[in-house]
């Protein structure tokens, strides 16, 4: 039994609860649209039943989903089907993109998801941006300096016909025809954004933006090449040279130049392919270009373009050494002048080899001793190499005509006899003590003609983390590079070589590079919107007499 009290509560045994209030209700009579008012009951015990949503549409009490943009992207696997490499901690998510401004694009890392259609990609972020910055730099005490401002660097306009900027890009934008061939290395990938029709605008926006004036390309497919690539690229106002690879895999080597900026001298492509030598079974190519500064004030000035991908198998250290000297004879046969020096030279690709490996060391020093040296070490991509054969001695056969000093054997001679000419006229010393050593020079020393620099530091100075150009499900490492002639002011004397060039190319500024933890934020690579397994490198030099 109850009793109710006057105030509408309600009493049993003993005990007062709430009863539901009554509420008048406003609505309009079906057929005549007259209001009538009506009572509802409301329950209501001691709270409403029902508390408003908190951020996210979650209410007191759920269990918090985390959003896409803080780091739980919907297409990673468990735990066991991931690499190890991704199992950590990512910080706030962000996207990669390309952009030559101070600060390359800022966007929020709370916007929504794009759509797979390329014409909202650029309004919408799946994830935010990882900000890849210039970085400048100027000449202090004979040490490069970086600098947050193009202060002093850029291209006065008084002089800018004794001056000449510009701009050079390597980037690898991986084949399709290899990427559908090696799904396993890009399980953390969504299907959708590995198809061509999405990865294209991606790489071509990214070209657009950055806006080279030379590119060099690797995995460039060749169908893909035809029809899409270089028409877009002539669209730009970039001519292109190609080289396919001479085996079974369609791709090869693109190297564009904008019209408005050089003329073709000549376009040399190299292939490593021999068939009468078992060493030179693989089909890697290169191509080197010899390029003319237009709008420049000195006469008969050339930069030579040198670019490549060398094979990518870890435990062949001796066919990409023999690769590796095979394309700086080309470059020794183009790059060379009437006077005999060179001529300023860039030299891009994807080395398949990392930072301080014996083969990296040999391109910056111009010089390598190999005895002893394990096959699987060379590159450096293990840090524990499977097997322990050694080099052989010398490393590729003589029928190649590539001497140890990587140049064509025949030139090598006809430079031999000139300069024994000139040393004769001469009666120098200095020279007649030169040629002594390089009589005494042991079998398994190996030299180059040039004096190289590399556009990268490959660590990040303050905290000596690497710096990254690729990464898959399987590895984030840096195996792409940009080298150069230094100008004799930045360039250290290590180089095993004396040669001379007609002038030199002054480093004004690079397109920064990221961390492993960096590109894991935006879910590694290829992501949403850098579409190829490797980032674009860019360099932007003055050319110096």
């Amino acid at each position: 039994m109850s009793l109710r009290g006057s105030g509408g509560e309600a009493f049993l045994c003993g005990r007062r609860f709430l009863p539901f209030p009554l509420l008048w209700v406003r609505r309009r009579e079906a057929g005549t649209g007259a209001p009538v008012e009506e009572r509802q009951r409301q329950p209501v015990v001691g709270r409403p039943s029902a508390m408003p949503p908190l951020e996210g549409g979650r209410r007191e009490g759920e269990e918090r989903r985390p959003k896409e943009s803080e780091g739980v992207p919907p297409e990673m696997k468990s735990e066991e089907e991931e690499p190890s490499l991704k199992r950590r901690k990512c910080s706030e998510n962000q996207d990669i993109t390309c952009s030559p401004s101070k600060i390359l694009n800022t966007g929020s890392s709370n916007e929504t998801p794009p759509s797979p259609q390329h014409n909202e990609e650029n309004t919408q972020k799946s994830r935010g941006v990882i900000k890849r910055h210039w970085e400048y730099f100027c000449q202090q005490n004979e040490k490069m300096k970086i600098i947050e401002e193009e202060t002093r660097v850029g291209q006065d306009n008084k002089d800018s016909w004794e001056k000449f900027d510009f701009t050079v890009m390597s980037y690898n934008i991986l084949s399709q025809n290899l990427l559908e061939d090696n799904f396993h290395l890009y399980k953390h990938c969504q299907g959708h954004i590995l198809t061509w029709n999405y990865r294209f605008p991606n790489i071509l926006e990214e070209i657009k933006q950055l806006d080279a004036d030379v590119l060099c390309l690797q995995e460039v497919q060749k169908d893909q090449y035809g029809t899409q690539i270089k028409p877009s690229l002539e669209a730009l106002g970039y001519h292109c040279e190609y080289k396919m690879r001479t085996g079974r895999k369609p791709d090869g080597c693109a190297t564009c130049f904008k019209t408005s900026k050089f003329n073709l001298l000549s376009s040399n492509p190299v292939e490593f392919f021999r068939h009468n030598i078992p060493l030179l079974d693989r089909d890697n190519v290169g191509l080197v270009l010899l390029l003319e500064p237009q709008f420049y004030c000195k006469t008969n000035t050339a930069i030579c373009v040198a670019n490549t991908h060398l094979l990518y198998n870890p435990r062949r250290g001796d066919i990409k050494l023999t690769q590796l000297a095979m394309l700086l004879a080309e470059i020794t046969n183009v790059a060379i002048r009437e006077n005999g020096h060179f001529c300023p030279l860039v030299i891009c690709g994807d080395f398949n080899s990392v930072p301080h490996s014996p083969l990296y060391n040999f391109l910056r020093e111009g010089k390598l001793n190999y005895e002893g040296l394990a096959i699987g070490k060379v590159s450096g991509q293990e840090q524990s190499p499977r097997g322990n054969r050694i080099l052989t001695i010398p490393i590729w056969p003589r029928s190649l005509g590539i001497s140890q000093d990587c140049m064509y054997e025949e030139q090598e001679k006809q430079l031999g006899k000139e300069k024994d000419k000139e040393e004769i006229e001469e009666e120098s010393s200095k020279n007649s003590e030169e040629i002594i050593v390089v009589a005494k020079r042991l079998p398994t020393d190996l030299h180059h003609s040039f004096q190289l620099s590399s556009v990268y530091s490959h660590y990040f100075p303050e905290s000596g983390i690497p710096e990254v150009t690729t990464c898959h499900s399987r590895s984030a490492v840096t195996v792409d590079y940009i080298f150069y002639s230094a100008t004799k002011d930045s360039r250290t004397e290590e180089s095993g070589t004396g040669c001379v060039f007609d002038g030199g190319l002054n480093l004004l500024g690079r397109l920064s590079l990221v961390t492993e933890q960096d590109l894991w934020a935006v879910n590694g690579l290829p992501n949403k919107t850098n579409s190829s397994d490797h980032l674009p490198l860019l360099a932007k030099f003055r050319l110096e007499e």
